[in-house]
């Protein structure tokens, strides 16, 4: 018997589908994630996991938090322990009657880590079996037949790369998590969680909201002239685009009136790129910016990909490679809803240049399509994720766009006035790839000597603006300059930093508990929230890949690194802890008070526990609100329109941060409810 071991029930599904040209069967009930099918005469199961069944822990006396002290999990001893014991059950039972066995999960640090410890529990039942290796980067029925006709060996240095990461992130972070709750005495579920790549990302949010408040914005002016030329209307701004004082501005301003003479018309024609071929980082910031979360978009992608739509979805890679046929490609699409006919249109092209990025990789492709979708399969979001990728590999093998721009500088009473126009002559790649156009702004047909009429000046003041905050896309695309994480592992991070209430909000704030942790740890444990650690520690598990180093070597030195950390740490252990207790006690004020303008705050019933919002000047004041009883609650600076409290929000893991105001009775939420019953009672969702 065969048996073939992937990393999720879809994926299983789909290889089983395909090698037994649809005649698997599930076996186990309708839960099961186990196929059976015969191939060439032998018997073949084919197992899905759901990613990682082992996991790394401490030994039992080492997991009592206060009875431990956080330095001595430094050099604690690590074991390896199930996580998901049924399916250990079923790998190892399976496993016993089989001759070979074939590792079919994703081809990267973390599936080839599975694979491996998947042939380690193998072993210990049945070491005479074979264990081989099948890798692909899309699950088309031409590719799995490819990778399961030349088998290949586990990746012993790839699968010890992504051990080493799961140690160090099990002894940074459990060491670093327990100093600062112990120190904060911030126990149980309401600990105060520090990560190797999750405080330095917190401390880029937290730093960027520093430099939002400390901006001091500084007034400008700008002068305007809205002109006339046979019939057509269009703007001009001042050439000193922005006027220190008002008495400059004004004097321009005076003598925007009768008419104004063209003295330069110029027309240039420029060339727009196509866009490079989605890694990971570039396509989860294209979604984001259609409003898809980091963590969703992958997930999605991660859907696609088992199904059979898209290529693997976690890559760095941003050059297609030789082997991949792009006419191949475009066949495949060509009968999917609304984007078919494009790719039909583009098979016409007797030859193809994709564009190329800066990243070239050999483990996969680019993300790119791999087969035609019809609207129906999908849901609406997963066929926005698949129209974007279509679009992008279309756009990646289209001309260029043309776009004409046109600059009159106008004289107006002596003072220079100039007018852009920006015109795309010729579509190229944005017919395939929309997103993001801006819209044509035309100007008159002038040329130098005309005149054009003044129908008014205008004169506007304005502020210089501090920095942007990061959307959730810009700040996964922060993380991967700075070397933050893997493509696998950076939207987790985000969502993580979210689930823990450190930020929140679109675009991200940081929490004051997220900016007490972040601040303290950067003035007493620098290293900590610095990108350089973690991105060096990056370059030593690339290292362990190649084999110019080990998985013992790396994991002793971070080790090290640590120890002189927590050192720093324990000196300075009663300020980190005054600081940090500081923020949370700001997160704890929700708003102000709508009877008496005192601060609301999150509060505990001393009988039984339960947490509600409270006013500070209790008991002169007794106005009080419920509260959730599960999830983190934070301030959102809002009020409600309609009943004058302050609105919250509540952060769930695993579930879509939600907000709400704190008057149970708000006429907003009876007329919600209202309306969901209704909805209910009609048989509408």
């Amino acid at each position: 018997m065969k048996l073939i071991i992937t990393e999720k029930n879809q994926t299983a599904k789909r290889i089983a589908q395909v090698l037994s040209d649809g005649k698997a069967r599930r076996e186990g009930g309708p839960r099961s994630t186990l196929y059976a099918f015969k191939l060439d005469g032998e018997d073949v199961k084919c197992l899905g996991l759901r990613g990682h069944i082992m996991k790394v822990d401490f030994p039992p006396e080492f997991r009592q938090w206060q009875d431990v002290e956080p330095r001595e999990l430094v050099d604690a001893e690590i074991l390896k322990v199930p996580s998901e014991k049924t399916l250990v059950s079923a790998v190892k039972k399976l496993a016993k009657s089989a001759d070979k066995i074939v590792i079919a999960t994703d081809y990267d640090r973390e599936g080839e880590l599975i694979g491996a410890d998947v042939a380690s529990l193998i072993r210990d039942v049945n070491p005479r079996a074979e264990i081989k290796r099948a890798r692909f980067s899309s699950l088309t029925p031409t590719e799995i037949k490819k990778a399961f006709s030349s088998l290949e060996e586990i990746d012993e240095g790839l699968a010890r790369a992504g051990e080493a990461r799961q140690d160090i992130d099990l002894i940074w972070g459990a060491a670093l998590t327990r100093f600062i709750s112990l120190a904060t005495t911030r126990l149980g579920q309401r600990f105060l969680s520090v990560g190797r790549v999750q405080s330095p990302t917190l401390a880029l949010v937290v730093q960027r909201e520093n430099e939002i408040q400390s901006f001091i914005p500084e007034d400008y002016w700008q002068v305007k002239a809205r002109l006339k030329s046979d019939g057509e209307e269009f703007v001009a701004t001042h050439k000193t685009e922005r006027f220190d004082s008002q008495e400059k501005a004004k004097r321009a301003y005076e003598k925007v009136k009768g008419k104004g003479v063209i003295v330069s018309a110029q027309v240039r024609k420029r060339k727009i790129a196509p866009p490079s071929p989605f890694n990971t980082t570039a396509f989860i910031a294209a979604a984001s910016a259609l409003r898809v979360s980091p963590a969703r978009a992958m997930e999605l992608a991660e859907n696609l990909y088992s199904r059979g739509y898209i290529s693997y979805p976690r890559v760095d890679n941003t050059v297609y490679p030789s082997t991949l046929s792009i006419r191949s490609v475009l066949k495949s699409i060509s009968s999917a809803d609304v984007v078919g006919e494009l790719a039909l249109e583009l098979l016409g092209k007797d030859s193809y240049k994709p564009t190329r990025g800066k990243t070239t990789a050999t483990d996969h492709p680019p993300i790119y399509p791999t087969d035609s979708a019809r609207k129906e399969e999908l849901t609406p979001t997963e066929w926005k994720i698949y129209e974007l990728v279509v679009r992008r590999f279309l756009a990646t093998i289209s001309d260029p766009a043309e776009a004409e721009s046109m600059r009159l500088d106008i004289d107006i009473n002596g003072e220079p006035f100039v007018a852009k126009g920006d015109v795309i002559k010729e579509e190229g790649f944005l017919r395939y790839y929309p997103y993001f156009r801006k819209k044509d702004e035309e100007l008159p047909a002038l040329k130098e000597g005309d005149e054009v009429r003044v129908l008014e000046g205008i004169i506007e003041k304005k502020q210089t603006q501090p920095p942007p905050r990061y959307t959730e896309g810009k700040l996964i695309e922060k993380m991967e300059e700075e070397g933050l994480g893997t493509k696998s592992t950076r939207h987790i991070i985000v969502q993580n930093l979210i689930e823990r209430g450190y930020i929140y909000g679109s675009p991200l704030r940081p929490s004051e508990t997220g900016i007490a942790v972040a601040s303290a740890l950067e003035r007493h444990a620098t290293h900590v929230t610095t990108p350089e650690m973690t991105a060096r520690l990056e370059m030593d598990m690339d290292a362990i890949v190649e084999r110019e180093r080990t998985l013992e070597g790396v994991i002793e030195e971070s080790r090290v690194m640590l120890k002189e950390i927590l050192e720093g740490m324990e000196e300075k252990k009663s300020q980190i802890s005054q600081e940090i207790r500081n923020g949370i006690r700001g997160d704890m004020v929700l708003g102000v008070c709508p009877s008496c303008g005192g601060e609301i705050r999150i509060r505990k019933a001393k009988k039984t526990g339960k947490r509600f919002a409270g006013c500070g000047n209790y008991p002169e004041c007794e106005t009080l609100y419920p509260l959730p009883q599960s999830g983190g609650v934070l301030a959102t600076g809002e009020i409600c329109e309609q009943c004058g409290t302050p609105k919250v929000r509540i952060i769930n893991k695993g579930r879509k941060p939600w907000e709400l105001c704190l008057d149970p009775n708000c006429p907003r939420k009876n007329r919600y409810e209202a309306g969901k019953a209704s909805r209910k009672k009609s048989g509408k969702n």
